[in-house]
């Protein structure tokens, strides 16, 4: 689904993220691990055609990022870290708007809202407004919004930043129903124990180098713990 060849990204002469090599399997949930500043942003915008790599290729099922950006932004689906929400729309009409722009209009439209309002338990606040809703409900009314057009990608970047535990027990369990619908998810994170419980497979990065991708299980039994493995690949590169 993902494939991305000796990617560089450079804002000054240090490298954000320096010859990137990684691939993400379709029906994979893909967590993308590191310290603040170690590009993994960089490298999901870069995904979605919001940046332009200084070097190197990314497709996204087999479509070059940067000869076809509006083919890739049909089947991905973007939440960035800092969700924006018309908040005095009700969540109703939001995802209403949602859908016009993806040409999702009448009947099919409507059960595809109510589908996604049931599934994210969010039926009952349906009409109220946006503004009134709790932190984890607008990140549940902004993720609806992200796939309601079916995407055969979803990118999300720091998706359990300021949940509480339930909502974000929660909302790993959703990323895992989406991937059962064939939905593809890669997402950062520095929640490592909700990673743990979520992911099947794990890349780290660190100052722009990718130390590590692999399947949860195959990091599992080389590190014990995803913390183990977090901070073992990390430090190598701060001792450096």
């Amino acid at each position: 689904m993902i494939k991305i060849e000796n990617f560089t990204k450079k804002y000054t002469q240090i490298p954000a993220v320096d010859d990137l090599c990684l691939e993400v399997q379709k029906g994979s949930v893909f967590g993308f691990l590191g310290p603040n500043g170690a590009g993994k942003t960089t490298t999901l915008r870069t995904l979605i055609g919001l940046l332009r790599p200084t070097s190197g290729t990314v497709f996204i099922n087999g479509i070059n990022v940067l000869e076809n950006p509006a083919k890739v932004k049909s089947i991905v689906g973007y939440l960035p870290d800092e969700i924006f929400l018309y908040e005095y729309l009700t969540g109703r009409q939001f995802l209403n708007f949602v859908a016009d722009i993806h040409k999702l209009t009448g009947i099919p439209g409507q059960t595809r809202i109510e589908h996604l309002l049931n599934t994210f338990g969010l039926s009952d606040a349906a009409d109220e407004l946006i503004a009134n809703y709790s932190f984890g409900m607008k990140k549940k009314i902004a993720l609806a919004g992200t796939v309601i057009h079916n995407p055969l990608l979803l990118i999300l970047d720091e998706p359990f930043n300021g949940l509480d535990p339930q909502s974000s027990k929660d909302f790993g369990n959703l990323l895992k129903e989406m991937v059962n619908n064939d939905t593809t998810v890669i997402f950062s994170s520095h929640v490592l124990e909700v990673v743990q419980k979520t992911v099947t497979h794990i890349g780290i990065i660190n100052k722009g180098r990718l130390m590590l991708s692999s399947t949860l299980k195959e990091a599992l039994q080389k590190y014990d713990s995803l913390e183990n493995a977090f901070f073992t690949l990390t430090s190598q590169v701060a001792n450096q």
